[in-house]
Order: C-alpha cells, then structure tokens, then sequence
C-alpha cells in the first residue's frame, strides 16, 4: 500500500456529455464538465460519479501534471459509477507513456475518521473554477491551475447526509454568483494522516464558500453492491473489510512537548519546515488574522515586526517560521503561545509531534560541526 498524496498521482477529469460535439475549451481540454481525480492502480483513476454521469462511451479523458513537462493524457471507460455512493471507478484504455509507468503503482491506504469531537486535519489536491487562470502567452486561451486543499474536518457535522465537512480557505470574491468556484473540485482524493478517507463531492452553497462535503470512505461499505465492492476491492486495493476509524492523537502531557527548538540551525530549507507548517497552517489560530496578531504581539517584537506577511496562510506561516530561526527563543515562544490560545486539541497535540519530529531529526547537529 501506498501512503499519502502524490502529486504525480492527481487527475485532472475531462467530460463531454453526451450528444456534444468535439468544441475544445481552454488548455486543450474538450468543452463540457470537468473534475479531479487519484490514480489508484497503473490503470485505475477514483473520481466522483457525478462528474461522470452522462459521459460518451468515448468519454471521459484522464490528464496528468497539466501543461507541465512530464504532462500525458488518455482516455478511459467507467468501470463503476454509483450515484448512491457517488463515486467512480475509471479504467484508462490508452497505453500509458513510458515515463508515466512506475515498477508499481501502488493502491493507497484507506482510512476512516472517527465519530467524535474533533478537528482533524486533512488535506486534497483539486481543479476547481476559481484556479481558472488567463495563459500569458495566449490571449484566447486559459487553463485551469491546480489547488492544494489544507483544512480541517469536522467530524460531528453532516452527520444525516453521511458526509465529511472539510473546512478550507474560501476563495475570494466570485464574478460569477450563479455557479461554485468549486467546480471541479469533486471526485479529489482527501487524506488524513497519510490515509484516504473520502472523495470530495460537493459545495452546499448555503454552507458558505469555506466548506465543502465529501463522501467517506467507510460509507461506501453500506452503500455499494457486494460487486461494486469486490471491483474496487481488485482493482483500486480497497480493503475487503472497513477499517477501523483513525482515532485523533491524545493531546500530550506537558512533559512530553518539546524541550525546546532553541538549538536549530537558522537556515533550514523550507522541506525540513514543512511537518510544522502543515500542522500550524490547520489551526484555527493559525488561519484567523486577529488571532493570529495576537499571538505574535505575544511573541518577541522583531517576529511581528519582520516576519513576511502574506496574503496566502502558508506562505505566511513558513515567513514567521523562518522568522523565528532567526531569533533565537522565539520559536518556542511561538508554540507556546499557540498552545495557551488554543488549548489542549488533537491540532495542538499534532503541532507539538511536529516539533518533536523537527527536534530529533536535528538534535547534536551543533556537536557534529
């Protein structure tokens, strides 16, 4: 089994409904519905059924790494598509290029989350409309960019539908008010703690633009056919039986948090932050502007003062990481004023396992100079 999200592995879902002739629309792709999909087999792509309702026989196309170097596309059949559960099951028909075919390619894990009060983390790579962007070298042409996803799930809400409420940055204003700017953002492959739990499905627009709900993982079980099971079970490496909820981290005892960050070298490359920020960027502090001020004017001046501010929470929060390196002490300052305004959380718990990964991994660098 494969572990968490792989880029390489993220599908881009291309539909002409129907009784549509072959228009083209921007980048390349057939005019009609699009979605996003998750390579689960050398030739199996899970999207969302509803993205796929209606397709020609022909239909639909399979694009990955878009309008990058290692780009390729092919078409595929629906295998399965069940609107009970809405999720499909895509086989690619077309050879796969020759750099596109790993020794395996491995089926991921599958996972479940618990029904109990908690924020738990995740995160899911899309194609929604508001990432549609104009191509700088073409004034007709446009293509649309891909969104990486980070937020939390609310485990106890959406509890009658049967479905994961994914909390999530809301994409600014919309021209457009009479359709989603998360369009195409269905059938994305959502992860928590390297397992995939669900599938995103839809934006209820009367939940606002920061949430979305996404069909779970464990549903399918009650939902599916024992055939339909059985083919996902072959050919996607769904387990034959559910697995048991991945239950949130206990928060630590204070003896178990980090003794302190204080000895890291000041110039880390941004991938040795990445567990950190990841874990910050999903907290509710973290993600609030006001609270996040607060906890910065609680810190050192020199933090608040010169870390690089920017519009987007992730790159903001890598700026006052690399920040805090910089001056000593106030990383630990950070975390710790982090958890007094947080209080004990499975996000705070995963943020301080974070640290502790990040502590260990460079702990005795300054005694091997």
């Amino acid at each position: 089994m494969a572990s968490g999200l792989d880029p390489l592995r993220v599908a881009e879902v291309l539909v002409r409904p129907a009784g549509r002739g072959a228009g083209h629309g921007g980048s390349g792709a057939p005019a009609g519905r699009r979605g996003s999909g998750y390579r689960v087999g050398p030739r199996w792509v899970l999207t969302a059924a509803h993205v796929v309702r209606g397709a020609e026989p022909t239909d639909p196309t399979v694009r990955f790494e878009a309008d990058r170097a290692g780009e390729w596309r092919a078409s595929a059949r629906v295998a399965l598509a069940s609107d009970k559960a809405d999720v499909a099951l895509l086989e690619i028909t077309d050879p796969v290029p020759e750099g596109a075919r790993p020794a395996a390619v491995a089926p991921p894990t599958y996972g479940a989350v618990p029904d109990t009060d908690a924020a738990l983390p995740f995160t899911a790579v899309g194609f929604p409309r508001f990432k549609l962007r104009r191509d700088a070298t073409s004034l007709s042409a446009f293509y649309r960019d891909s969104c990486h996803a980070v937020g939390l799930i609310s485990a106890l809400s959406n509890r009658r539908e049967g479905t994961l409420e994914l909390a999530v940055t809301p994409p600014g204003a919309d021209s457009d008010p009479d359709r989603s700017p998360w369009e195409g953002m269905s059938g994305a492959a959502v992860w928590h703690e390297g397992t995939l739990i669900g599938l995103v499905s839809a934006h209820h627009r009367t939940d606002g633009p920061g949430r979305l709900a996404a069909v779970r993982v464990d549903r399918w079980y009650e939902l599916l056919t024992s055939d339909e099971l059985d083919l996902l079970h072959r050919h996607a490496g769904l387990p034959a039986t559910p697995a048991d909820p991945a239950l949130p981290a206990e928060p630590q005892d204070a003896a178990e948090r980090p003794v302190g960050l204080t000895e890291l070298p000041d110039n880390l490359p941004l991938r040795e932050l990445d567990g950190l920020a990841t874990a910050l960027t999903a907290l509710p502090t973290v993600g609030d502007r006001t609270a996040l001020a607060l906890v910065l004017n609680s810190v050192d001046p020199v933090v608040a003062a010169m870390s690089p501010r920017s519009s987007a929470v992730r790159l903001d929060v890598l700026g006052i990481l690399r920040t805090c390196l910089r001056y000593r002490g106030t990383l630990d300052q950070l975390l710790e004023a982090i958890r007094l305004v947080e209080g004990d959380s499975v996000g705070v718990a995963r943020m301080d396992q974070e640290a502790v990964k990040l502590a260990r991994r460079h702990r005795g660098a300054d005694d091997g100079r």
